[in-house]
C-alpha cells in the first residue's frame, strides 16, 4: 500500500493506541500533539482515567507498582521522591518514574476523543481530504471518511475486510457502546532481528522463553516449546488476573474489619482525648473558682487583723501629737512669762503650770515595737503554705 495511508505494520502500536497517518490533519477534539494534561470533558463514569494526583487527563499516564495511576508532572512534583502520593507506597525507580505506561488508560482516552468528535455539534470531517462531512469511520484504518474518500478507501483496501460502520450509528451509541464496539484485538509483532522488515505478524506465544513469535521463527527454532496461541495466552492471563482478584476480594473483607477497628480505635482515642481534655478545663475552672473564694477570704482576714492595728496606731498616734502639742504650748507659755509677766502674774499661774509641767514630765514614751509589720498572720501563712 502507499505509504501515504499510513497503514504500515505500527500503525496500532503508536502511544495513543490509535493510528496516526502522516496525511491526517488533527481534529479540534483530538490533537495529535495535546498538552500532558488538560480538563477532561467526558461523563462521571470515565473520570477513572484522570490522573489521581491532580485529577486531570495526560497522555503521559505511569502505572505504579501499588497500581495508582499517574501523570509525569505529579510524579515529577511528588515530595519526597520515590513514593506513591496517594498511598505513600515506595516506588522502586531511583528516579521516581515508574517504567510501566497505562496503556489501557491512555488508549481509551484516545478512543474517547474519537467519541467526542462524532458526538460533537456538526459532527467529524473526513480524515482525507478535511473538508467534506464524515459519513463512515473505518474501525481499522481509525479514520472517518466523507462518501468520496470512502470510495477510494474500498478500492485500495479491496483485498481487505474492513470493518466500517456509520457515524450516524455510532452517534446513537452511548461511550460505553463504543468503546466495546470498537475494541479489537491489537496485533503483535516480531522482534527478531533475522526478519529484514520486522514486520511479522506474532500469532504464537512460547511459554518457555514467555515471549510472542511468528510463525517463521517458531518453526526454524527448535528452543522455542511449548506453543499455545497468542488469544489464548492472552484469555489465560486474564483469566489470572481475575483470579487474583477474587482472592484480594476475599482478603479485602478481612482488611476492611480492621480497617474499621482501626477507626473505631482512632474514634474511642479522640473522644477519651476530648473527655480528658473538658475533664481538665473543669477542674481548671473550679480550682481558679476555689482560689478567687479563698483569695476573698485571705484578703478578708487580712484587712480585719491589720484594721485593728491601724485603730491602735491611730490612737497612739494622736496621743503622741497631744503631748507634743502640750509641750509646746509649756514651753511657749514658760518663755512668754519670763519674758513678760510681773511678779503678780507668776504667784498666780505658777503653781498651776508647774502641776501641769510635772504631769508632763511624768508621761511615758510609747512601746517601742515596728509597728510596720503586719499583725499576727499566721493563720493566712499556713493557709497560703496549703494552697
Amino acid at each position: 500500500l502507499p505509504s501515504h495511508w499510513g497503514l504500515s505494520s505500527t500503525s496500532h502500536l503508536d502511544g495513543d493506541g490509535a493510528t496516526a497517518p502522516m496525511e491526517t490533519r488533527p481534529q479540534p477534539d483530538a490533537p495529535v500533539c495535546s498538552p500532558p494534561c488538560h480538563p477532561l470533558t467526558v461523563e462521571d463514569d470515565f473520570q477513572f482515567l484522570l490522573c489521581e494526583g491532580c485529577r486531570q487527563e495526560s497522555s503521559s499516564l505511569k502505572l505504579l507498582t501499588c497500581l495508582h495511576t499517574l501523570c509525569l508532572s505529579c510524579l515529577s512534583e511528588n515530595k519526597p521522591v520515590g513514593q506513591c502520593p496517594v498511598c505513600c507506597t515506595a516506588i522502586p525507580q531511583a528516579n521516581g518514574i515508574p517504567d510501566m505506561d497505562n496503556l489501557l488508560f491512555t488508549n481509551l482516552q484516545a478512543r474517547l476523543r474519537v467519541y467526542k468528535q462524532i458526538t460533537s455539534h456538526g459532527g467529524p470531517t473526513c480524515s482525507r481530504c478535511r473538508g467534506e462531512v464524515a459519513l463512515v469511520w473505518c474501525c481499522e484504518c481509525e479514520e472517518f471518511f466523507c462518501a468520496k474518500c470512502f470510495e477510494d478507501h474500498q478500492w485500495w483496501h479491496k483485498k481487505k475486510t474492513h470493518k466500517v460502520r456509520k457515524v450516524e450509528e455510532l452517534r446513537a451509541d452511548t461511550a460505553h457502546q463504543f468503546l466495546e464496539d470498537t475494541r479489537k484485538s491489537c496485533n503483535l509483532f516480531c522482534t527478531s532481528s533475522s526478519h529484514p522488515d520486522q514486520s511479522r505478524v506474532c500469532s504464537i506465544y512460547c511459554q518457555r522463553c514467555e515471549k510472542a513469535l511468528c510463525c517463521s521463527c517458531a518453526l526454524l527454532d527448535n528452543q522455542h516449546a511449548p506453543f499455545c496461541d497468542i488469544r489464548s495466552e492472552t484469555q489465560r492471563r486474564q483469566e489470572e488476573l481475575s483470579s487474583m482478584d477474587r482472592e484480594l476480594q476475599r482478603r479485602r473483607s478481612n482488611f476492611e474489619a480492621t480497617y474499621m477497628s482501626l477507626q473505631g480505635e482512632a474514634v474511642q482515642l479522640e473522644e477519651a482525648q476530648q473527655e480528658m481534655r473538658e475533664l481538665i478545663r473543669q477542674r481548671v475552672e473550679q480550682l481558679v473558682r476555689l482560689i478567687r473564694q479563698e483569695e476573698e477570704e485571705l484578703v478578708g482576714l487580712v484587712e480585719a487583723r491589720q484594721e485593728q492595728g491601724r485603730r491602735e496606731l491611730e490612737r497612739e498616734l494622736r496621743h503622741v501629737e497631744g503631748v507634743l502639742r502640750r509641750m509646746e504650748a509649756g514651753e511657749r507659755l514658760v518663755e512668754k512669762m519670763n519674758l513678760y509677766a510681773t511678779e503678780q502674774e507668776v504667784m498666780d499661774m505658777q503653781p498651776f503650770i508647774k502641776g501641769s509641767l510635772q504631769e508632763l514630765q511624768r508621761l511615758q514614751l510609747p512601746v517601742a515595737i515596728d509597728r510596720g509589720q503586719p499583725r499576727d498572720l499566721s493563720e493566712c501563712r499556713a493557709r497560703l503554705q496549703a494552697l
